[in-house]
């Protein structure tokens, strides 16, 4: 066929082809267009889902490589500090973990500082109640007031503490005006129960009003936090050992209670979840960030730095 021969019929099917789609009913490109339409709305929902996520690790900066307690105020403020062996300070990173600010508290003492928490006014609560060989009677939570900086302090004792068998602590949180201490079991010889204990928030001199207990499999206590909307209380605990007495390894789970009697925790409904297992780490703080995740975080190692890890929480 002729080149002109090819342009023509070229041109009349191009013609034809326009023509029968003008002639498509019209609902046809209806469906079309909000089909598209619908897709691209998707796409832009879950982008914009994906940037709603907090960070799923955070890197913690070296100041915290003994990371042992945690606050998260908001996306990009989260308070810190470390236990025994650093210097009195609380830190305050973004939701990447870059330090953004060090408070430091010189008035104070870091003799074995384990949680943070906070209460509905913003004031910081530290607890200095860390009692590894559990002989300590300067037992002390000390209440950090952001805008003047100013602290008080609550010194207490538990009710059985004369008998010689002193008790670690490790996790609390403020509820309702009031501090919920959870005792840590020994590792990996003890019975790993865990006493639930309250404190007025303000008041020096105190005795801790004992309130429940519960055993966790193979589990010690090391941070606890509570979210204020919906009353879910969140423990973290974890167990270490050896393999041949050389290589550590641990495993870490958080438990999740809720419909349990009004200040009666360990009464609820109890669920387990592993956050991990093998790798010798210590998760040692934890706290609510929203409706679906939380974050619990690790001290350094030989091996890992300090890091935070985002985690599912169990529904309601």
């Amino acid at each position: 066929m002729a080149a002109d021969g090819w342009e023509k019929a070229s041109f009349f099917y191009t013609l034809e082809k326009n023509r029968s789609l003008k002639n498509r009913p019209r609902h046809t490109r209806n469906c079309r267009f909000y089909f598209l339409l619908g897709f691209i709305i998707f796409c832009l929902a879950q982008s914009g889902y994906a940037q709603s996520k907090p960070e799923r690790r955070i890197r913690l900066p070296d100041a915290l490589s003994e990371v042992s307690g945690l606050y998260y105020a908001s996306r990009d403020s989260l308070w810190w500090h470390n236990d025994s062996g650093d210097a009195p300070n609380l830190y305050l990173t973004d939701g990447e973990g870059h330090l953004l600010f060090t408070l430091e508290l010189p008035q104070l003492r870091n003799v074995d500082w384990e949680d943070l928490t906070a209460d509905d006014q913003g004031n910081l609560y530290i607890g200095d109640f860390g009692n590894n060989l559990r002989n300590r009677q300067d037992l002390k939570v000390y209440r950090v007031h952001l805008s003047s900086r100013e602290v008080d302090s609550i010194a207490f004792q538990f009710p059985d503490w004369q008998s010689g068998k002193g008790l670690d602590t490790e996790a609390f949180f403020w509820h309702r005006d009031s501090l919920h201490l959870f005792t840590k079991s020994q590792i990996p010889k003890g019975n790993y129960y865990t006493k639930h204990y309250a404190l007025a928030d303000h008041g020096n001199q105190q005795v801790a009003d004992f309130r429940d207990s519960i055993r966790l499999k193979r589990r010690a206590i090391t941070g606890a936090a509570i979210d204020p909307n919906t009353g879910m209380v969140a423990l973290v605990g974890y167990n270490y050992g050896f393999f041949l007495g050389l290589i550590p390894h641990s495993a870490a789970s958080v438990f999740f209670l809720n419909q349990y009697p009004e200040g009666h925790y360990l009464q609820g409904t109890c669920r387990r979840r592993k956050i991990s297992c093998l790798w010798g780490l210590q998760y040692e703080s934890i706290d609510f960030v929203d409706k679906k995740y939380l974050y619990v975080a690790a001290e350094k190692t030989l091996w890992i730095k300090a890091k935070a890890k985002r985690k599912k929480r169990k529904k309601d």
